[in-house]
Formats: C-alpha cells, structure tokens, sequence
C-alpha cells in the first residue's frame, strides 16, 4: 500500500519560510515522478510544482517560480517543497503526489498538509 505523508506545514508571517516533507512508503520512490498541489479556501486544487523521478527536471506554477524550490531525496524516499517569501495568497492545505511518469497521469496523493500565511 502506498502511503504519502506530508510534513512541515504551519503558521507563518508574510515574507517568510517553510519547508514541505513528503515522505514515501510502500513503493519503489525513484521510479515516480512527484508533483506538489495546494488548495485554498473556496479554490479548486491547482497544481504547484513537480519534479522527475531522478531529479533532473523540474516545472513550477508561474506564481511561484523563483521563490518556491522542489526536491527529493531518493535514497530517503522523501520529497521537499522549500517555500520561501511566502504570502497571504500562499495559504492553502498543500498536498503531495506521484505521478507515472514525468508530466503524466497522478496516481497517488498524500493527506495535505496547512499552510497560513498571515500576520
């Protein structure tokens, strides 16, 4: 059974830091592609980042180019979400995924974790 916990999430003032763990069990980590989504309060869930099964390509949601960076670890089974100069239209649950293959179809997603970003 493959489980995604997310971790890291919180309480945070506009300008600031956080990062996002998404821990991987029950699957072959380095064979997926992961991706990153958030969904804010009254939005629909949109897409934020991914990130390929090796690690060598990585896409973003214009807004957060240039302050959000994701990474992994496959020798830990662990992916990361660095969110930096964070702001008040950051706050959503986030949520973390695998994907088939890089820019594919998403078959697995974690339980989400807060977000909020105000002062």
């Amino acid at each position: 059974q493959v489980q995604l916990v997310e971790s890291g999430g919180g309480f945070v003032q506009p300008g600031g830091s956080l990062k996002l763990s998404c821990a991987a069990s029950g699957c072959v980590f380095r064979n997926y592609a992961m991706s990153c989504y958030r969904q804010g309060p009254e939005k629909e869930r949109e897409f934020i980042a991914e990130i390929s099964s090796g690690g060598g390509n990585t896409r973003y949601l214009d807004s957060v180019k240039g302050r959000f960076n994701i990474s992994r670890d496959n020798t830990k089974n662990t992916l990361y979400l660095e969110m930096n100069s964070l702001k008040p239209e950051d706050t959503a649950v986030y949520f973390c995924a695998a994907d088939r293959t890089y820019r594919g179809q998403t078959i697995y997603w974690g339980q989400g974790t807060q977000v909020t970003v105000s002062s």
